[in-house]
C-alpha cells in the first residue's frame, strides 16, 4: 500500500503559470507531491492539451472547435509537448536536493480523451470503436514512456500514475454528444470500457483512476491499484467498500477545489470518520476534491495546510 492515511496530495491542476514556482509549491506542501499543470497558459496545457502531448506516433491539432487528430505533426502538438517537458524539467530541478519518496504523475484517461479529441473526418473519436483503441494503445505506450523519463530523473523515487476520467460516467450513460450536437453517441458495454482502461492501465505499475463526477463507476475504476473520488457527492459506498476489502487504495476528496475559505480541520477529520464507520477504510490520503486551476493561490495554500492538519489526526 502506497496510499496511506497520515499523507496528503492533490490531483493535478493549480493556479498560475511558472512551472518552477509550481514545482517548489507541491514539493514544499504536499507529503505526496506531483507533477503541476497549469492550464492557464492556454489550450496546450489543459485536460486534453496534456492527454494529447502523451499520446505516441499519434498526431493532434488545435482547431476551432477543439483538439482534432491530424496525419502528421503539427505546431500545436509541438507545443503541447514542449509545455509537458518543461513542467517535467522545472520539478527535476526543484527536487533536485531533496526528491521525494513517492510522486505522482497524472494523464487524461482514455474514455475522458476519446470523448474530448475530434477524428480527422470531424467527429469525435468515441464515436469509431477502431479509433479509440488505437487511442488507447498509443496513450499506452505515451505513458510508458513518460514514466520511464521521470523514473530515470527520480531514481530513488517511487512513481505513481492518475489517470483522469471526469467523462466516464457520461460515456457509459451515453451522453456525450456527437460534434454536430443533434445526438449522443452510443455507449460502450461494461466489459469493452474495462478493455480500454486496462490496456492503458498496464503502462505502469502504481496506478489511480481519478473520477470527480457524481456516481462514478467505481467498480470499472477499482481495476487500478487506487480509486480517487469526491466525497461530497454521490457514489456507490458498497462498491467502495468492496473495492477496499480487496486491497484498492482510496484518494478521498474531502474540500472543495474553489472557494475563500477552506472547510475546518474538524469538518474534515469527521468527513473521514463517517467514511470509515460506513465502509470500513482504514487508510486514505486526503485530496482537494478536484484540480485547483480556478482557486487564488491563497485558497491553495490554506486548503492544503487544512489537509495536511486533518491527515495527521486522521492517521492517530
Amino acid at each position: 500500500m502506497i496510499w496511506r492515511s497520515g499523507t496528503v496530495t492533490g490531483l493535478g491542476s493549480l493556479p498560475g503559470v511558472d512551472p518552477g514556482e509550481a514545482a517548489r509549491f507541491v514539493l514544499g506542501e504536499l507529503s505526496v507531491p506531483h507533477l503541476p499543470e497549469l492550464p492557464a497558459r492556454g489550450p496546450h496545457a489543459d485536460l486534453a492539451g496534456r492527454g494529447a502531448a502523451l499520446l505516441a506516433d499519434l498526431h493532434v491539432d488545435l482547431q476551432p472547435s477543439g483538439w482534432r487528430m491530424v496525419p502528421r505533426p503539427s505546431r500545436d502538438g509541438r507545443r503541447a509537448r514542449d509545455l509537458l517537458a518543461r513542467d517535467v524539467d522545472a520539478l527535476e530541478e526543484a527536487a533536485h536536493a531533496a526528491p521525494p519518496e513517492l510522486l505522482k504523475l497524472q494523464a487524461t484517461g482514455p474514455w475522458t480523451l476519446a470523448a474530448l479529441l475530434e477524428l480527422h473526418r470531424g467527429d469525435r473519436v468515441l464515436a469509431d470503436h477502431g479509433a479509440v483503441a488505437d487511442l488507447a494503445a498509443s496513450l499506452a505506450e505515451g505513458l510508458r514512456q513518460h514514466v520511464a523519463d521521470v523514473q530515470r530523473r527520480f531514481p530513488g523515487t517511487t512513481i505513481a500514475l492518475q489517470l483522469d476520467e471526469p467523462s466516464l460516467p457520461a460515456v457509459l450513460a451515453a451522453q456525450v454528444p456527437t460534434s454536430s450536437g443533434f445526438r449522443t453517441l452510443r455507449a460502450p458495454d461494461v466489459q469493452r470500457a474495462r478493455e480500454v482502461l486496462r490496456t492503458v492501465l498496464a503502462a505502469t505499475e502504481h496506478t489511480v483512476l481519478h473520477c470527480c463526477a457524481p456516481d462514478p463507476p467505481l467498480v470499472l475504476l477499482a481495476e487500478a491499484g487506487a480509486v480517487s473520488v469526491d466525497a461530497s457527492l454521490p457514489y456507490d459506498e458498497d462498491a467502495l467498500g468492496e473495492a477496499v476489502e480487496r486491497g484498492t487504495g482510496l484518494l478521498l476528496g474531502v474540500a472543495p477545489a474553489t472557494g475563500t475559505e477552506p472547510p475546518a480541520v474538524r469538518a474534515i477529520v469527521q468527513t473521514v470518520g463517517r467514511l470509515r464507520d460506513r465502509v470500513g477504510v482504514t487508510d486514505v490520503t486526503l485530496t482537494p476534491a478536484c484540480g485547483l486551476a480556478g482557486a487564488t493561490p491563497a485558497y491553495v495554500k490554506a486548503l492544503l495546510a487544512r489537509l495536511t492538519e486533518a491527515a495527521a489526526e486522521v492517521a492517530q
